[in-house]
């Protein structure tokens, strides 16, 4: 079929060709993203102001982490919405989803920018400023702050830019700013002698030309079209793009938080130590954007894998999901390892092109390279623990996903980098800078443990999950086809469980001699979009509810197009019943729909569960609870409208007197 045609490439394409193919443009613009943070520092670290610039850069860079969390939140959001609603064929909503997301990231880049500007000293006190450091922190936020609306848009419309399926624009946005920041550096820092402000006012610069390539592209985009009034805030609308954009903002918070805590923690104890506060914050800082390079390779690589795996995940094709995942985890280690074996021999690789520390020279190459081989021992086991945490999220196991992500950052290290040097302190005065840096490894080790585990947990149950083979299919999908019919209505119900709804279309469909579809649909949709009738009937019910915060929309997009497709091949053909699959929201506007929802007294309901299901009266309850809630949050999903609001039907019909009585109260209102 169509929808199989065009996706069945990832699931007979050989893995190494099709990873290649995702992952090189990933892997291209997150290393793109990366100069931003990096040319800056070089150029300072390399200036008259040495280490104590570079701290400064680092002192401020927790504040524009705080930027980045709500321009990727509303951009992800926006570009994941905007996805979702290319496959429902709604981008009217798209449309006001986007308009809303680029007016909310103004609004709050003018918010941050004035939090900056007023509360300027108090902030970068708190994030570790010195008596040395403050002044020349202070010019580089100043500059920036002032910059932030241009900045955070540009953040904002890049995701929704490659959404609409321009990748390679969007990366040219980012290389476009990256390149003149580096051509700017030395200008303003070395040939003009601006100092930090030079260094501020070319990644500014840099940041503007970003935005208005990324504001070009809005005048001519491919799939949604914005106007004026498009930018007026529909704070309904945006709802779904806020909850789908919300990880990216949790990411980038457990960085402040990590940030914040760090700063703190090297200010009280370098204080202490004969290499005061100055060095190990600009040491850190250091380290924060060397490790960025590494860890951007390898969420490229994972992410470049997430259609593959997505698509061999719902398709059944196991040994494909095992295979990319073999793929990924070597390209890894290899990445990785290769980083640790130079890092341990000569971290000054990493440490010289940001500056040699000039007249603390012996000390800050001293506490550099201690940092660098402690702190990042284990970066080969942090580099496993984010790609599996991506992993997770591409094969649909939310819960996994989110004990990857947070327990290795916020779960153990956090702890650690507070109790750990206050132990070293205490047996030895000014040691409690180093024993800082052994948190890192440690939590590595800890979460590994924990990611390990429930890795093998994954992968041994995997085994266990039985998909059909090709010929089981075929024969299943002999008894499961579109019936003929003849011209007239078509009458979709939508049912609060415990309603007997399936049995309702079943008699009304004897009755009026035409087809009954309920649950034939997941088989076809399947067969129409290549993957398993399993995984599309989850994608309605648990996945519905679990997406929305850590799993991405891989498949999503694939089963609401197999399903809109059935459905309308299934109207096509007449007048059918058609129980629940949001059917009519599908076929709203194209056919003669009369839609109708049933409900019921919650006793009879109670009662109809536990003689259908054999349930007891505390289950039964329990079990039409989590029905309703998961019908509603999948309806509201799909149609942003709520599922259970009499506004949305033609007629609700109450079905407390029995399937016969509640067949003749619908007869009448088809009459």
């Amino acid at each position: 079929m169509e929808i199989s045609q065009q996706n069945n490439y990832l699931g007979v394409e050989k893995i190494g060709k099709l990873l290649v193919k995702f992952a090189v443009p990933c892997v291209i613009s997150l290393l793109i993203s990366a100069l931003y943070n990096i040319v800056d520092q070089i150029f300072v670290g390399n200036s008259e102001l040495g280490y104590l610039g570079n701290a400064a850069t680092g002192i401020v860079f927790p504040i524009l982490i705080v930027t980045n969390a709500f321009a990727w939140w509303f951009g992800d959001g926006c570009a994941a919405h905007l996805s979702i609603c290319q496959g429902r064929n709604t981008i009217e909503k798209a449309n006001k989803a986007i308009g809303s997301g680029i007016t909310l990231t103004f609004v709050v880049s003018i918010i941050l920018m004035v939090v900056a500007l007023v509360f300027k000293e108090p902030l970068l006190i708190l994030f570790g400023a010195s008596s040395q450091t403050l002044g020349l922190s202070s010019d580089y936020l100043t500059i920036l702050a002032i910059f932030f609306p241009a900045y955070m848009l540009q953040n904002m419309m890049s995701p929704v830019i490659r959404s609409d399926g321009s990748p390679i624009y969007s990366m040219i946005c980012l290389a476009a700013g990256a390149v003149i920041n580096i051509i700017l550096d030395p200008i303003f820092i070395y040939g003009l002698d601006m100092g930090i402000a030079g260094a501020a006012w070319a990644t500014v610069i840099g940041q503007v030309i970003s935005f208005i390539i990324s504001a070009a592209y809005f005048f001519k985009t491919k799939t949604f079209k914005l106007k004026l009034k498009s930018f007026i805030p529909q704070f309904k609308v945006f709802k779904e793009a806020a909850v789908l954009g919300i990880s990216s903002f949790i990411t980038q918070i457990s960085i402040l938080v990590i940030s914040l805590a760090c700063n703190m923690m090297l200010f009280k104890y370098g204080e202490l130590s004969k290499y005061g506060p100055d060095i190990p914050i600009s040491i850190i800082s250091i380290e924060t954007k060397v490790f960025t390079v590494l860890i951007n390779i390898v969420v490229g690589v994972v992410l470049g894998g997430q259609p593959i795996i997505g698509y061999n995940i719902g398709s059944g094709r196991f040994d494909r999901v095992k295979a990319t995942y073999k793929y990924i985890l070597l390209v890894t280690l290899i990445v990785s390892l290769s980083f640790t074996l130079v890092n341990e021999i000569y971290p000054d690789a990493f440490i010289l092109p940001f500056g040699d520390g000039g007249t603390e020279k012996e000390i800050y190459m001293e506490y550099g390279r201690k940092l660098f081989r402690i702190f990042l021992a284990l970066s080969s086991v942090t580099c496993l623990i984010k790609m599996s945490s991506i992993f997770f999220q591409s094969v649909g196991k939310p819960l996994f996903a989110m004990i990857s992500s947070l327990i290795r950052d916020i779960v153990v290290f956090l702890p650690l980098v507070v109790i750990i040097p206050s132990i070293f302190e205490s047996k030895e005065a000014g040691s409690g800078i180093i024993g800082l840096l052994y948190a890192s490894p440690i939590a590595d080790l800890c979460s590994f443990v924990v990611v390990l585990t429930i890795t093998i947990v994954y992968f041994k149950n995997i085994n266990k999950v039985k998909i059909p083979d090709q010929e089981e299919r075929r024969e299943k999908l002999e008894k499961v086809y579109i019936k003929p019919s003849k011209p007239g209505v078509i009458i979709t119900i939508a049912r609060e469980h415990g309603t007997l709804g399936k049995q309702v279309g079943v008699l009304l469909a004897e009755k009026l001699n035409i087809p009954f579809y309920s649950k034939e649909i997941i088989a076809l949709a399947a067969e129409e979009c290549g993957l398993s009738e399993q995984y599309v009937l989850e994608g309605q019910t648990k996945q519905a509810i679990t997406y929305d915060m850590f799993l991405s929309k891989n498949n999503t997009n694939m089963i609401l197009d197999a399903q809109r497709n059935i459905l309308e091949k299934i109207a096509n053909e007449g007048s059918c019943v058609i129980v629940g699959r949001a059917a009519d929201y599908f076929l709203k506007g194209k056919y003669e729909v009369l839609n109708i929802f049933i409900y019921a007294d919650e006793e009879v309901k109670i009662k109809n569960i536990m003689n259908v299901y054999g349930d007891d009266e505390s289950s039964a309850k329990k079990h039409m609870k989590e029905s309703d809630d998961a019908r509603a949050k999948y309806y509201e999903s799909i149609a942003l409208a709520k599922w259970n609001d009499v506004h949305n039907y033609a007629a609700c019909v109450n079905a407390s007197d029995g399937v016969e009585e509640t067949v003749q109260k619908i007869l009448k209102i088809i009459k």
